[in-house]
């Protein structure tokens, strides 16, 4: 099965006119993932905020609806976090065979540069392969792309 499992590449970049403190203190909680996650893929946190500020070893799960509304569970860890700087999820299980996802915050003038650079691998060999060439890099193009619009709304100067 391994000989027919690919590893892809997604990258995000967006601009933020916030402090890099605040930058952190929103993309940091998962308190606000529901807020920039598209409503058709029925986002629901079902453990893992009110525990404080983020850390290593972070547990958090989810139910979320990406294929045909079916309900899928998701757990992903926090591996890494260095404070305004970057944090790493990993999926522990879920909907991807591989999910590692990078979040990187630079202060620049008038703001923050946000990059997200993920690493997924979709299940089931070469129609994995497919269904990503078919839907999944889009779907993941679009909830960045729904995120940038809230984030932009949001953060508005």
């Amino acid at each position: 099965m391994a000989l027919f499992q690919k590893l892809y590449r997604y990258d995000a970049e967006q601009f933020l006119p916030i402090s890099l403190d605040k930058a952190w203190e929103f993309f940091s909680s998962p308190n606000n993932l529901k807020e920039i996650t598209p409503d058709h893929l029925g986002f629901k946190i079902t453990n893992g905020t009110g525990q404080g500020a983020m850390y290593p070893g972070m547990l958090i799960t989810y139910i979320v609806r990406p294929v045909l509304g079916i309900p899928m569970r998701w757990c992903t860890e926090i591996t890494h976090v260095s404070h305004n700087k970057y944090f790493i999820d990993e999926q522990r299980f879920g909907p991807y065979a591989c999910w590692h996802h990078e979040h990187h915050f630079e202060e620049v003038d008038g703001g923050v540069l946000m990059k997200d650079t993920i690493f997924y691998g979709v299940p089931f060999g070469i129609i994995g392969r497919i269904a990503n060439r078919l839907f999944v890099r889009k779907e993941i193009a679009n909830i960045f792309t729904y995120r940038k619009v809230v984030t932009d709304s949001l953060f508005a100067s």
